[in-house]
């Protein structure tokens, strides 16, 4: 048959796009394609799982408008549906004087987005929030939250085939081809067509859009590995519920935190470094080709030279636990080398143009065959039914 709709990938902004999609149209008939055996597998099944605020975004940003708005649909999706989820505030805390004028501006910026209630703390006041965390001043954030995104994901993709979406496992695309104005998308046992392709594909969705345009494309996912630890469990006293530092304004990653686990313990990190293979959730995993690919991206050759102090101190902390501890001691001075353990990894899609620029924003761009998701990482998953909002808008014009 030839679908309506075909989106590839099964995450959680592709499974929110469908579900969005068919709750506004259930006429429509759509696809959604993953080449992983489950869906939710990637980004947002290796999350931290924390509801953001949209305390950090430019007002009127893709990123703030979709954040907050998506974060009042997620809270009352989880209502609606049962799903655990938690409102456990957070402390953002300046531990040098010199990020005072940064956390400043974070307070601001928070006002601006409307995040009432949230307030500039005493260092007693921080102690009553987090009795073990130090710093020079902090601000507190009642609204962020945590939640597991696998859940929600599933119980996405369950609605969505209530409403008679259909989703196809184990279909890694390899390539596609257009005959009168109907996209085939070839998978390794079997083809899909379809009117009109959106491209979901996180880690891959650079690769997907190229399929789908003649021009070269001018952005390219570069991928960040996000390393955690876990705190034993005789020490997870040390955090009450998430802990923050203030970010570095120039670098689009939030630096090593404290976060309570909806699904139980306690999480510090992570790191930010460049992983040599675009699902590489471990040290040591290369492939070749991608790793080619991305060195040879003139905008990643520009981050480099930008940030190399900078990609050096994470890549020590990767390897170096002491390191890694000293940086968490900055926030929490009693946690120790001892009290921590090998946690899990995340890898961020992280798009950069060809001039340098990490892209900060969402980005989401339209040709006549496609409609591409090319920047979602953080806070997509708090925002997913927001962009799923957005994107099923798009399609729907080109429905009629």
């Amino acid at each position: 048959m030839t679908y309506d709709i075909i989106i590839i990938g099964g995450g959680i902004v592709g499974l929110a796009t469908g579900l969005k999609i068919k709750q506004k149209n259930s006429s429509l008939t759509v696809a959604i394609l993953d080449k992983e055996d489950e869906v939710a597998k990637h980004q947002t099944g290796n999350n931290s799982g924390v509801i953001h605020s949209g305390l950090y975004y430019k007002p009127g940003s893709l990123k703030a408008v979709n954040c907050i708005n998506g974060y009042h649909q997620l809270v009352n999706f989880c209502k609606e549906e049962g799903i655990p989820f938690e409102l456990t505030g957070k402390v953002v805390v300046a531990t040098k004087k010199e990020q005072l004028s940064i956390l400043n501006g974070l307070f601001d910026r928070a006002l601006q987005n409307g995040l009432v209630g949230t307030k500039k703390i005493s260092l007693d006041e921080l102690k009553e929030y987090e009795p073990y965390c130090a710093g020079v001043a902090a601000i507190h954030v009642p609204q962020t939250g945590i939640v597991d995104y696998k859940v929600v994901a599933q119980r996405y993709a369950s609605k969505f085939k209530e409403l008679g979406g259909e989703i196809f496992l184990q279909k890694t695309v390899k390539g596609m081809k257009t005959l009168n104005g109907i996209s085939y998308v070839q998978t390794q046992h079997q083809e899909f067509a379809g009117k009109l392709i959106v491209n979901c594909a996180g880690l891959y969705s650079d690769k997907i859009a190229q399929m789908t345009q003649d021009e070269p494309l001018d952005v390219k996912i570069i991928p960040f590995r996000g390393e955690y630890y876990k705190i034993k469990k005789e020490r997870e006293y040390l955090v009450k519920n998430l802990i923050y530092p203030v970010p570095d304004p120039n670098f689009p990653f939030l630096g090593v935190h404290f976060t309570r686990m909806k699904k139980g313990g306690v999480e510090a990190g992570p790191n930010a470094v460049l992983a040599f293979k675009r699902e590489g959730y471990t040290r040591f995993g290369v492939n070749i080709k991608e790793l080619s690919e991305t060195l040879a991206w003139p905008g990643f050759q520009k981050v480099a030279s930008k940030y190399w102090k900078t990609g050096m101190g994470e890549l020590y902390r990767s390897f170096s636990k002491t390191a890694f501890t000293q940086a968490l001691q900055e926030l929490i001075p009693d946690i120790q080398e001892s009290d921590l353990v090998d946690g899990g990894a995340g890898v961020r899609a992280q798009a950069c143009d060809k001039t340098g620029g990490l892209l900060d924003d969402f980005c989401i761009r339209e040709n006549e065959k496609a409609i591409n998701v090319l920047n979602a990482p953080s806070p997509a998953a708090t925002s997913s039914l927001s962009i799923g909002d957005s994107v099923s808008d798009l399609v729907l014009k080109r429905f009629g």
